[in-house]
């Protein structure tokens, strides 16, 4: 499927106890290649009002972790101050699956507990392994993982499948998984989530956009999401 500049921006709020965190995932494509200053400006103005925000597909090249820099320069000059981690570039062997994660956050609304990495527990199954990050709100903790799955047509479900062991991986950790699935919710490959606790923020809904609207509209396919036990509210 064809994508879009800026790739569609989908958000929820996730409560632990008494806590709420606002939380976005984009997959903003080439991030570093082809984004000019007006465009960054957009992106920063979209995503000012969250607390954390994940990215995928942060160019591999220098011009990536420039791209992320500017970004939270421009996001600086806004009220809040932010902080950023930026990925080591995936495993992957194929250049066109190679790029990088990035992680940006508002310090005075959460707390980061120990350094992001690149969960290379399954590098050897999972091309462009998840990006993991935990942090605190008050008393309650999470495990943000940021997932950039293979094309549709390159079989993702051959590597969603392992994060139903991730759970066990990361016991005392309230894992979130979050990004660009490539695949709907709908997919049998989420289940053995569903099975333990883990339920989608959206269903059923279109997140994609399209290079040029049709007469069904401009969204294309429900491939962003997150899956979580929290309790989540969608930010419309």
């Amino acid at each position: 499927m064809p994508r879009f500049l800026l790739l569609f921006l989908f958000f929820f709020c996730s409560a632990y106890g008494q806590e709420q965190v606002s939380i976005c995932s984009w997959n903003i494509q080439n991030f570093g290649k082809s984004k000019s200053d007006k465009e960054i400006g957009f992106i920063a103005r979209t995503i000012n009002r969250f607390d954390i925000v994940a990215l995928q597909e942060v160019v591999s090249g220098p011009e990536g972790p420039k791209a992320v820099a500017k970004l939270l320069d421009a996001l600086s000059r806004k009220g809040f101050k932010w902080d950023y981690a930026v990925s080591p570039v995936v495993s992957s062997d194929n250049p066109y699956q190679r790029e990088r994660y990035a992680f940006l956050w508002k310090p005075s609304r959460v707390k980061t507990l120990g350094k992001a990495f690149l969960d290379r527990f399954y590098a050897a199954q999972i091309e462009r392994e998840p990006y993991l990050l935990t942090f605190q709100r008050g008393q309650s903790q999470f495990t943000l993982a940021n997932y950039h799955a293979p094309p549709k047509n390159k079989n993702p479900e051959a590597e969603i499948k392992y994060f139903k062991s991730y759970p066990d991986l990361y016991k005392s950790h309230n894992m979130i998984f979050c990004g660009d699935f490539n695949l709907p919710e709908s997919h049998s490959v989420f289940n053995p989530l569903k099975k333990i606790g883990y339920a989608p923020a959206l269903v059923g809904q279109k997140t994609t956009l399209r290079q040029k609207c049709l007469a069904d509209g401009c969204l294309a396919s429900q491939y962003d999401n997150f899956f979580s036990k929290a309790r989540v509210l969608l930010w419309q």
